[in-house]
C-alpha cells in the first residue's frame, strides 16, 4: 500500500529522493528557461571538446540561440523526437576567439546507446518556472522535470493522497493550453501524472488534443498494473528505463503527425525478443522460433515494427522480413512501417517473387514487407550468391502449444533448409518477423522448429495502430 502524503511538497521531496537513488543526479531548484539553457550549454561544452568542435571555447549566447531557433522551427513533439534521437545538432561558430570561427560544426546532444554511461548526464529540475504564451497570465511552476544531457524530456505533475490522478493530467493539459511548452520546454517527450496511489504516462501531443485513451498505466510482465508511486518510479522513471523509453520505445508516426509512447506489454515483447536475438548463440544448433500472441486492439503493428527496428539497429540480422498472408494487410502494414521508420529506416515493399529475391540479396535492404505467397515462390538457389540462406516457410501447428495458444497461432517450419537464426510469428493475418543469417559451411538441417511462446494479455486501452 502506498505511503500517504498530506501535501504535494512532502510527496515531491520523497519522489526526488527516490529518483536520486535510481540513476538521477544533480538537482536544480526553481530554474527558469534561461537557466536551463545555460545548464545545457555547459553540458554541450563538456561533451564536445574536440578540436573540430568547441575546443576550449564555450558556447556563446548566439550559438545557443541558433539551437533554440532550430527547436522552435521543428516545434512538434514528433519532429523534436527525431531531433533528440538524431544525436547531433549543427551550428555555425560565432565566438571570435574560436579557431573555427565562422565554420559549421556538429555537436553531440544525445546518444540512446550511452545508457547510464558514456557522456550521458541525468538531472532533476524541481519547480521549473514557465512563461505563458499570454503575457496577461501569471508565470507557472511545474512540479518536476527530468533532464537527459540538459534537455527536459519528462515532465511530472504530482497530486497528494486522495486527489484523483486525472487532476494531475488536467494540470498538464492546462499548461499546454497556456503555451508553457515552448522554446526549450517544447523538448518534453513524455508526461507523467502521479499520485501516491496511481500514475499515468503519455506522449506529448503538442498542440493536439490530450486524449485519455492514450494515458497508460505501467504494468509488470504479466500485465498487472503497477500503481504505487515508488514502484512506478523504480520501474519506469529510473535509469536505465527512462533513457531507453526516450531513445527506443517512443514511436514517431509521421502519417498522423503524432508521437506515440509504447505500452508496457509492447515494451516487454519488443525488448525481450531483441535481447534474445542479441544473446543467442546461433552456432549452437538450437534454433528456436516463437510467437507473440496479440489480441485485437492491442497495438500489434507497433510491437512488430519496433521489434524489427531494434533487431535491425543492433546489426544482429542480415534481414528482417515481415510475412503477411493478405495483400490488403501488406499494403496497410507497409504504410504503417514506412510512417514509423521515416528517413532513418527504409522499409522495402515487394512487387513480385523476383523483386523479393533481389531485395534479399541487396546488402542495403534490411526491413522487407512481403507475402507468404511471394516468399514461397522464391528459389533458395538464387540466393546463394548473396551468401544468405532463405527459409522457405509453411504453416505448422504444434500440438505442444495447445495449452497456451489458440488454434489460429502458427509457427513456421523450414523445408529442407538450414536452420534460421530466428523466426517469430503471430496469428494469421498478423505481421511476423523472420531473421536470416549468413551461411556457415557446417550449418545443420532442421527437421522441425520448436516454438517458444511470449504471451501478451488482452489490452484494455484503445489501439494505437
Amino acid at each position: 500500500m502506498a505511503t500517504p502524503f498530506s501535501s504535494e511538497a512532502e510527496f515531491e521531496k520523497a519522489l526526488i529522493d527516490m529518483l536520486t537513488r535510481h540513476g538521477w543526479g544533480e538537482v536544480i531548484h526553481c530554474p527558469d528557461e534561461q537557466q536551463l539553457i545555460d545548464n545545457w550549454a555547459k553540458i554541450l561544452f563538456d561533451n564536445n571538446r574536440g578540436r573540430d568542435q568547441l575546443g576550449d571555447i564555450p558556447l556563446t549566447a548566439g550559438e545557443m540561440a541558433q539551437i533554440i531557433e532550430q527547436i522552435n522551427e521543428l516545434r512538434t513533439p514528433l519532429a523534436l523526437n527525431e531531433f533528440i534521437n538524431g544525436r547531433t545538432v549543427t551550428i555555425t561558430r560565432d565566438a571570435p576567439q574560436a579557431h573555427n570561427f565562422g565554420v559549421e560544426i556538429s555537436l553531440k546532444i544525445y546518444d540512446r546507446l550511452e545508457i547510464a554511461g558514456g557522456q550521458s548526464r541525468y538531472q532533476i529540475a524541481v519547480q521549473p518556472r514557465f512563461k505563458t504564451a499570454d503575457e496577461l497570465l501569471p508565470a507557472r511552476r511545474g512540479d518536476v522535470m527530468l533532464l537527459i544531457n540538459g534537455m527536459p524530456v519528462f515532465h511530472i505533475e504530482l497530486k497528494r493522497t486522495g486527489v484523483p490522478v486525472s487532476q494531475a493530467a488536467n494540470q498538464i493539459a492546462k499548461y499546454a493550453h497556456e503555451g508553457v511548452y515552448q522554446g526549450l520546454f517544447s523538448l518534453v517527450q513524455i508526461f507523467v501524472a502521479m499520485t501516491p496511489e496511481e500514475s499515468q504516462y503519455f506522449a506529448n501531443p503538442g498542440t493536439g488534443k490530450f486524449n485519455p485513451d492514450y494515458f497508460f498505466h505501467w504494468a509488470d510482465f504479466n500485465n498487472e498494473p503497477i500503481n504505487e508511486w515508488n514502484e512506478v518510479t523504480r520501474r519506469l522513471l529510473s535509469i536505465p528505463m527512462a533513457h531507453q523509453l526516450i531513445g527506443f520505445y517512443t514511436v514517431a508516426d509521421r502519417a498522423s503527425g503524432n508521437l506515440l509512447a509504447m505500452r508496457s506489454y509492447q515494451y516487454y515483447a519488443a525488448s525481450r525478443i531483441a535481447d534474445q536475438v542479441d544473446r543467442h548463440d546461433w552456432d549452437s544448433g538450437d534454433q528456436r522460433g516463437g510467437y507473440v500472441w496479440h489480441t485485437t486492439g492491442s497495438g500489434k503493428t507497433i510491437t512488430s515494427f519496433k521489434t524489427a527496428q531494434l533487431i535491425a539497429d543492433s546489426h544482429n540480422a542480415d534481414k528482417v522480413v515481415f510475412l503477411l498472408d493478405r495483400v490488403e494487410l501488406g499494403t496497410q502494414s507497409l504504410e504503417n512501417y514506412t510512417s514509423y521508420g521515416g528517413e532513418s529506416l527504409t522499409v522495402e515493399d515487394t512487387s513480385s517473387a523476383a523483386n523479393l529475391a533481389t531485395l534479399l540479396k541487396d546488402k542495403h535492404s534490411t526491413l522487407i514487407v512481403t507475402s507468404l505467397h511471394k516468399m514461397s515462390r522464391v528459389n533458395t538457389d538464387t540466393l546463394k550468391l548473396a551468401d544468405l540462406e532463405l527459409i522457405r516457410a509453411k504453416r505448422w501447428y504444434s500440438s505442444s502449444m495447445k495449452p497456451t495458444a489458440p488454434p489460429s497461432v502458427t509457427c513456421w517450419q523450414p523445408s529442407n533448409a538450414p536452420c534460421p537464426t530466428l523466426c517469430f510469428s503471430v496469428s494469421p493475418a498478423h505481421p511476423s518477423t523472420m531473421k536470416t543469417r549468413r551461411r556457415t559451411p557446417t550449418q545443420p538441417t532442421c527437421s522441425a522448429m520448436s516454438c517458444t511462446a511470449i504471451r501478451l494479455p488482452t489490452a484494455s486501452a484503445t489501439a494505437t495502430s
